[in-house]
């Protein structure tokens, strides 16, 4: 714990890095790029962090950044599911439009490493856009956008392929499979299926040798043979999709290197926060992106002794205060250096808090404020509703709250905006530049529609009506729970997109402005322009998928299949494994 002297030292410190920042903001702010710092939590619930509302977990560091920047109350995810999210981030696009959305209820997000689908290599990501333009750019943390296409180690959908000059991390996440002691994750339809296709897989090679050995399968004592070796290859097949999950998908990569498999859980939020202080005092004379994806607050909610018992909310509160200290560190480092500043921090997550993550009673997962649904949930506001906060001292007025609809994908074209680069022309673009609207030069958010998605469902549309400032929302389709009363999927552990499902005819609207809980349906019967709402959403989806052109499933049930020649390996391969501990950065 750091003593009280030391606190001293570091205000008095800090306030004359203000006094430094603040007469140079005043003329170097748009002469110069910023740094920019973006903070991405995983699976955080909107009402899980104090300056949205929440009185039983403690986020002082996240109050901070909202205490002296500009706080979004209705910042929304594309997507309520990581890798579909997480790509719109990246790109500024609807995940439908690269290819990052499944068609498919149990393969909605990228299950393993040793998979060929991921983000396309044709896709700008605003990484490469602010290389280009002279940033050392840096991930540090969670991936979830692929690996390899055609073989180990061509590595085409990995970071440093994507505008990374910098990777360190888990290019996958980090899975309660990640931890022996846990209850596994991956679904057990999920399992079934991918087992099977993995062991029919695995049976080709046999197949085509079965013309050249007819003679040999003749005889009784050859089909036994043959019989046992389909069962030992199915067997194989099965086992090295699921017995070997901890090992063949928990992984801590250095650029393209794996150096551990699989990596010690309990010491990688630890080692993640030295890389991102390290990369911060390697590159102060800048500009330089640091993009640092927590792999908090998901489950296996792994968290350091000391936070352990320390909030309300159990082992998920926990987990919540260590990141929230673990961002308090990355601004410390940003005061120490007198960057502040001179830097753009953002912080979010990659969509809302899940309802159904739970193991022997305990709640493991986050808690949506007053939205309803969850993770997983198509439209409804608690899968996608996510914090947005932005810090910028010499630029934003400190303490601004905007209520105007912004999303994810806005942070594509926004980096763009302030690091002075161009933005693509020959694709569609969907995020919009917040800075008008940060800044306070507009009043209204450019976004009139926006889409949203289950996979390549269209399931909700919200329409921001400018001239009353109403805020309308169609759905066309929604979830069904399970069981039906509980507000969540937990008999199938997450809900469907498509099948399970019900059918909106007429469909359902909500004016969120008044009624952000999604509680009260409207209808002919108790509101007058339904009928004319319902049409001019209708216009607007018709606009939208006149703008849709095909794209290659990247989440289709062969690209997330288990393929044994794309498995990240250290060693040699079946027999992975390597721990090649390093040094961690001192004083974090």
């Amino acid at each position: 714990m750091r003593q009280p002297s030391c606190d001293r030292n570091l205000r008095l410190w800090v306030s004359l890095c203000g006094l430094f920042g603040g007469l140079r903001g005043t003329f170097v702010t748009w002469n110069s790029r910023p740094n920019i710092v973006l903070l991405m939590a995983d699976d955080l619930g909107i009402g899980d962090v104090c300056c949205y509302g929440n009185s039983t977990v403690s986020t002082p560091n996240i109050d901070r950044l909202a205490r002296e920047g500009v706080m979004l109350t209705q910042h929304l995810a594309a997507a309520s599911v990581g890798t579909p999210s997480r790509a719109a981030f990246l790109t500024g696009r609807y995940p439908v439009r690269s290819g990052m959305a499944s068609a498919f209820n149990m393969n909605r997000g990228l299950a393993w490493l040793g998979g060929s689908g991921g983000l396309p290599t044709n896709e700008t990501t605003f990484a490469k856009l602010l290389q280009d333009r002279g940033y050392r750019t840096g991930l540090i943390g969670k991936w979830h956008q692929g690996l390899s296409c055609a073989s180990r180690g061509d590595h085409c959908h990995h970071p440093l392929h994507h505008g990374f000059d910098d990777f360190f991390g888990t290019p996958l996440g980090l899975l309660s499979d990640c931890r022996a002691s846990e209850t596994p994750e991956l679904h057990r339809r999920l399992r079934v299926a991918l087992g099977v296709s993995t062991a029919a897989l695995a049976l080709v090679p046999v197949l085509l040798l079965v013309p050249a050995c007819a003679r040999w399968f003749a005889v009784p004592w050859g089909l036994v043979l043959a019989s046992a070796l389909l069962a030992l290859l199915f067997f194989l097949g099965w086992f090295s999709s699921y017995g070997f999950v901890r090992r063949w998908n928990c992984l801590l990569m250095r650029g393209h290197d794996v150096l551990q498999q699989p990596a010690r859980e309990d010491r990688v939020s630890v080692r993640l926060l030295g890389e991102a202080v390290a990369f911060v005092r390697r590159n102060m004379r800048g500009p330089f992106l640091l993009f640092v994806s927590f792999l908090h607050v998901r489950t296996p909610l792994i968290t350091k002794e000391k936070f352990v018992g320390r909030s309300k909310y159990g082992r998920y509160g926990d987990n919540v205060e260590e990141m929230d200290w673990m961002v308090g560190k990355i601004l410390e480092v940003l005061d120490k250096e007198c960057l502040a500043n001179h830097t753009l921090v953002y912080f979010t997550s990659d969509n809302g808090g899940s309802l159904e993550a739970q193991a022997r009673g305990e709640r493991l997962g986050g808690w949506n404020g007053v939205y309803r649904g969850g993770k997983g949930m198509g439209g409804w506001e608690g899968g996608i509703r996510v914090p947005g906060i932005f810090r910028w001292p010499a630029v934003l007025e400190a303490g601004k709250v905007i209520d105007e609809p912004t999303s994810l994908m806005d942070i594509y074209p926004t980096l763009s905006y302030v690091a002075g680069g161009i933005l693509p022309v020959d694709r569609v673009i969907d995020g919009q530049n917040l800075m008008p609207l940060l800044e306070g030069r507009a009043r209204h958010s450019s976004h009139e529609f926006l889409f949203h998605y289950c996979g390549v469902y269209l399931h909700a549309v919200r329409w921001h009506q400018k001239d009353c400032a109403t805020m309308w929302k169609v759905h066309y389709v929604t979830p069904k729970f399970s069981p039906p009363d509980a507000g969540a999927c937990y008999a199938t552990g997450i809900c469907s997109c498509t099948g399970d499902v019900t059918h909106h005819d007429p469909p359902l609207l909500f004016d969120i402005s008044r009624d952000p809980s999604e509680t009260r349906p409207l209808s002919p019967d108790n509101e007058a322009v339904y009928g004319s709402v319902v049409r001019k959403v209708e216009a607007a989806v018709r606009e939208h998928r006149r703008t849709l052109t095909p794209a290659p499933q990247q989440l289709s049930v062969f690209n997330t299949l288990w393929k044994p020649w794309l498995q990240p390996c250290c060693g040699t391969f079946p027999l992975c494994g390597c721990d090649e501990e390093e040094d961690l950065i001192p004083h974090v």
